[in-house]
């Protein structure tokens, strides 16, 4: 009898995937993509405020936006995922 060992292939599409994430606390000032929207490496993506300055999220890998976690007015903490690109 032969045993055959089962290994599921992961999807293409599941190795491709990137997250970004906050760099710090703070409230979304401004998100500026939407699922569907392709990005670029080093895109602005959101706007946080944190410390009373604007600090500017950017893509850190080329691709389209996948998922949107957060919306204007969200308080979001330290590495939190603000966005998935697919």
């Amino acid at each position: 009898m032969t045993e055959h060992l089962f290994v599921p292939k992961k999807d293409k599409e599941e190795l491709t995937v990137s997250e970004i994430i906050a760099p710090m606390g703070g409230k979304v000032l401004d998100v500026k993509v939407k699922p569907g929207d392709t990005v670029n490496e080093d895109d602005e993506v959101i706007v946080l405020e944190a410390m009373k300055m604007e600090l500017p999220v950017v893509a850190t890998a080329s691709g389209t936006v996948k998922e949107v976690k957060c919306k204007k007015g969200d308080t979001v903490e330290a590495d939190s995922v603000l966005i998935v690109l697919g």
